[in-house]
């Protein structure tokens, strides 16, 4: 088969041809259709996740088919359209496990980190990690509803965030152009927060009823303003501008951060007393979450806005990505 690895922290993108893997016990192979790229494909590639063994092939937005299935998988058959994401498998044993906390397990397996992901014409990943893909959603579309898709939708609908709801989307980018698009099917008042007057149309078109420009004003006093916000879903990795939000927040209001920035939040114990306020963090989810979000995609019609790449073009997709450029998520095709 043909892959696209990394041999080394830092290195370049590599077109190789490898033997298909073999699906060990409890193990599924998948003839790879679609593979999306995302941000976090860098720490991959600069070797920024401590252990990872190289070489090592990313991508933990798969979209495709079964081919071949290990021994004691039941749950799976050739020929099934499915997806695997971030989530790459857990223990089972472990207590988060135990208590059903699969994504917080202690020995969690992650995609492309702990085995090669879908920079490849096929891959191998754990049963527990596979997610059916309906029939009507094309591998494309799908890829990137594996991991930008099911970070926002999982925490939004977790959010305690009730129809009718305030509910902010911070950033039109990758994560927000989705989440924006989520928050207004699952029947919250939307409104996406950007920097420039240019972004308006885009926001409304996406399904915001309200769009905020940090550029023009305090975006915390425009939220105010509009009653406060129950949830502010906060998708672009910039700390500073997250932190301003705390103030948008209602009372009772929550800011989630999906948005992985190295800086630290700027909050003040005060800001969370007044109000009862909450800062916190969400992961993206299981394999299940991941079904949910391609099943309400469907349904709702919500659909990345989507680069198309061929694989031996991985190199030039990923600099498409990583240098910002990408309106809205970057996707490798591996052809019929």
């Amino acid at each position: 088969m043909k892959a696209v690895q990394i041999s080394k922290p830092g290195g370049n993108f590599e077109v190789v041809e490898r033997p298909i893997p073999q699906p060990g016990r409890g193990q599924v192979r998948i003839k790879v259709e679609a593979c999306g790229i995302c941000h976090s494909d860098a720490l991959v590639k600069e070797g920024h996740w401590p252990g990872i063994q190289y070489p090592r092939v990313p991508g933990h937005e798969i979209a495709g088919r079964i081919d071949a299935v290990g021994a004691d998988v039941t749950l799976w058959k050739p020929g099934q359209r499915v997806g695997v994401g971030w989530h790459g498998g857990h223990c089972f044993q472990c207590d988060p496990c135990r208590r059903g906390d699969f994504i917080n397990c202690k020995s969690e397996k992650i995609t492309a980190i702990h085995f090669d992901g879908g920079y490849a014409e096929y891959m191998v990943a754990p049963a527990e990690a596979v997610a059916l893909m309906p029939d009507d959603l094309p591998a494309d579309e799908a890829a990137p509803l594996m991991c930008a898709g099911i970070t926002v939708f999982n925490a939004l609908r977790n959010s305690g965030a009730r129809g009718g709801d305030l509910v902010a989307v911070q950033g039109i980018g990758g994560l927000g152009h989705l989440g924006i698009q989520y928050a207004r099917q699952m029947g919250f008042r939307t409104v996406a927060i950007g920097r420039g007057g240019d972004k308006q149309v885009l926001a409304k078109k996406l399904g915001a009823h309200e769009y905020v420009d940090t550029s023009a004003g305090d975006p915390a006093a425009a939220l105010q303003k509009l009653g406060g916000a129950h949830v502010v879903l906060a998708t672009a990795p910039d700390s500073k501008s997250m932190s301003v939000l705390v103030n948008g927040l209602g009372p009772n209001g929550t800011l989630i951060v999906v948005g992985a920035g190295m800086e630290s939040l700027n909050v003040t114990p005060l800001q969370l007393i007044m109000g009862s306020k909450t800062v916190r963090g969400w992961a993206s989810g299981t394999a299940r979450d991941s079904q949910d979000t391609l099943e309400f995609s469907v349904v709702s019609g919500v659909r990345p806005m989507i680069e198309r790449y061929p694989l031996e073009k991985a190199a030039d997709a990923y600099q498409q990505m990583i240098s910002g450029k990408a309106r809205f998520r970057v996707v490798l095709t591996m052809g019929s």
